[in-house]
């Protein structure tokens, strides 16, 4: 019986409509794919100058500029990104433009795979709503070109395996594997956690279906695909004299990253002002607990997902789910792999958990058709669910869509122009420094250096206090000293704001002596004033030996 259920899923989705190339269903994946790129276009030249988006962003142009990854500058990231960011660039030219169309295409594709897996198990409607509620919520909160190249990937493995399931043939096999050795080449906490949760979701599906499935069939072409980009990784690298940097670098994390960047699950990264929506009156709250409802519900479907994975692999009998159990195991696994890696990492707050955020909605379509639960107390609660979270979903992406409309302030950069919310450091620096010239950022500002043309004289594009090294500190001293850089944008807010984006930085680290900002204060004069948006505030200084600009 639990072969034939196996056969029967495969049967199954091989006769539904929505697989033939002309059917209605295709028609619907088309339209959900259009829709969301037409929505997502509205985001695409503002931007509120992010520091995470412009590390990839000048890491890429490094790459353009000749230099190569760990031996060059530094990051903990892997490779995946900058690389294929700067190909981007490289066909069809370096600008934001060409960046922030990546992420309409990602977006698009979020919602059309959402609704095809959504739609092995669930009604139409349900799918649908999944697909909407994501693109609502999910790039529009961090537009970034950050991140979300190992979530496609991700989401591509996911679809790679049902497809086996339905089609056991070699090439899936060997697509599953390439897509899980992408997915932890753009980013290693993704790959590690949906490798854990294939190998769980095969080890449940052995378990329960017999000796001939078809995953033990398969495992050569699986491992080849899984081995072919870390062989070219490891070559290309190597042939660079930066192997054995690469590697510390991708393990680096473990041993830094989460020393001030550790946070409880869900946390909301949200500034003093932001704190106080939550203090007024009874009605201001209602107000809020609508319009901030996803902050509420994206970290729960995670913990769904889990729970309906331990459901699936610990029931005694596969026929409660019909010939839909392998599905469930197989999806169900791979996202609670994806959790377990967010948990590993220390800092699974509610930014982290929504760069997954779409893999994870399929939980919502599941929980509120996908299950078949016949509990009448259900159905009520199912359609409360509905209800709530199609209002607070659509109040949600509308306060985020009133930044880029509202946003005025238009800035020719070097990278094209740009919509702010009346940031003017950017002018500042333009006026009086050329494109290809050294300036120093400090600490996080990375998208300073691509936005004005300019590059670090540092290995380190930026620096966080208590996350990096004394050592990488001193290193960026030594290079500023070396290079006598002229510039330097140097940020007086960042104690404050580790306050509300890394609350576990030791206080001992606030207090310490900082050798590159005492080494700022004694060789630089400041030539403006504070130069501040809503998030920072930055102050232009010249060397000591050298005369600031007239202001302009």
């Amino acid at each position: 019986m639990r072969l034939a259920d196996v056969s029967g899923l495969r049967q199954q989705n091989a006769n539904s409509s929505w697989l033939r190339l002309y059917g209605p269903e295709s028609w619907i994946g088309l339209a959900v794919f259009a829709l969301s790129c037409m929505y997502l276009c509205l985001f695409v030249k503002f931007t509120n100058l992010n520091g995470d988006e412009g590390i990839v962003l000048q890491g890429a142009e490094r790459i353009l500029h000749g230099e190569v990854l760990y031996r060059d500058f530094f990051s903990f990231y892997t490779p995946g990104s900058y690389y294929w960011l700067a190909l981007l660039f490289k066909i069809f030219g370096n600008s934001m433009l060409v960046a922030r169309t990546t992420l309409v295409v990602y977006g698009g594709l979020f919602s059309l795979l959402t609704y095809i897996l959504a739609r092995r198990v669930s009604a139409c409607w349900s799918a649908l709503l999944a697909a909407y509620l994501l693109t609502l919520t999910c790039l529009p909160y961090r537009f970034l070109v950050s991140h979300w190249e190992g979530t496609l990937l991700a989401y591509f493995t996911l679809y790679c395996a049902v497809r086996f399931l339905e089609q056991p043939h070699r090439r899936w096999a060997f697509a599953i594997g390439s897509s899980v050795a992408l997915t932890g080449l753009f980013d290693q906490s993704k790959g590690a956690g949906l490798l854990l949760g294939l190998l769980l979701a095969c080890v449940v599906i052995a378990w329960k279906g017999g000796s001939n499935v078809p995953f033990r069939r398969q495992i050569p072409a699986m491992m080849a695909g899984l081995l072919w980009p870390f062989t070219l990784t490891f070559i290309y690298f190597g042939s660079q004299g930066a192997l054995g940097r690469m590697l510390a670098a991708w393990t680096w994390p473990l041993f830094h990253y989460w020393i001030t960047n550790k946070v409880p699950y869900g946390y909301v990264v949200m500034s003093s002002s932001g704190l106080d929506l939550w203090g007024g009156s009874w009605g201001t709250r209602a107000i809020m607990l609508i319009v901030l409802g996803p902050l509420l519900l994206i970290p729960v479907l995670p913990i769904l997902a889990l729970g309906i994975f331990l459901w699936v692999a610990f029931s005694r009998s596969c026929q409660v789910l019909g010939k839909k159990w392998p599905y469930w195991v197989i999806a169900s696994g791979c996202l609670s792999g994806l959790l377990i890696s967010l948990l590993a990492t220390k800092r699974p707050d509610f930014t982290h958990i929504l760069y997954l955020a779409p893999l994870f909605y399929l939980v919502f379509a599941w929980i509120v058709d996908g299950l078949d639960l016949e509990s009448r107390l259900w159905r009520v609660t199912a359609s409360i669910l509905v209800l709530y979270s199609s209002l607070s979903s659509t109040a949600f992406g509308l306060s985020m869509l009133s930044l880029p409309l509202g946003a005025h302030h238009q800035v020719n950069t070097v990278r094209g122009k740009i919509t702010t919310d009346d940031d003017r450091t950017i002018d500042y620096v333009q006026a009086n420094v050329h494109p290809g010239q050294k300036i120093f950022v400090y600490p996080y500002e990375p998208m300073y250096y691509y936005l004005t043309g300019t590059f670090s004289p540092t290995h380190f594009d930026f620096l966080q206090l208590g996350m990096h090294t004394p050592e990488q500190f001193q290193d960026s001293l030594h290079s500023l000293e070396l290079d006598r850089t002229p510039v330097v944008l140097f940020e007086t807010s960042v104690t404050e704001k580790l306050a509300w984006t890394s609350p576990e930085t030791p206080l001992q680290l606030l207090g310490a002596r900082d050798p590159v900002e005492s080494y700022i204060l004694a060789h630089y004069r400041r030539c403006t004033g504070s130069m501040s948006n809503s998030y920072w505030r930055f102050e232009f200084m010249m060397r000591k030996d050298l005369s600031c600009p007239s202001l302009r």
